[in-house]
């Protein structure tokens, strides 16, 4: 299994950004379409910090709802993460993760270790 993120890049503080994830391979006998798929952020020396999360119906859960988008494409076995308005303190690596089970439940946003599946991040960087 392959997760592969792109689309990070500078920007100054307003500006908008699309991150996206290519997803390929097999989830342990799972296709995209039956992940739950997450995007969260991690600065140095801190945690992972959950952004947001979509599972196989679509429902979405947001950290901060009103600035970010997070869907999917199953034609494309891809997720993407719209961001806009973007502030100095979303300056962060992002990372898409996908999991199955505890992964899907509602409150999975706030414990990515549910998450057993990983990208290699993108880099999001917000000037003031």
């Amino acid at each position: 299994v392959q997760l592969v993120e792109s689309g990070g890049g500078s920007v100054q503080a307003g500006g908008s950004l699309r991150l996206a994830c290519a997803a390929s391979g097999d989830f342990n006998g799972y296709s995209f379409r039956f992940m739950c798929m997450g995007w969260f952020r991690q600065v140095p020396g801190k945690e992972h910090e959950g952004v947001a999360t979509i599972d196989v119906d679509g429902v979405t859960k947001y950290a901060d709802s009103g600035r970010f988008t997070i869907s999917r494409d199953y034609d494309k076995d891809t997720l993407y993460l719209h961001m806009d308005g973007l502030k100095p303190e979303d300056s962060a690596m992002y990372y898409c993760a996908a999991g199955r089970g505890s992964a899907c439940a509602s409150n999975s946003l706030y414990f990515p270790r549910k998450y057993i599946h990983w990208g290699r991040g993108t880099q999001v960087s917000v000037s003031s």
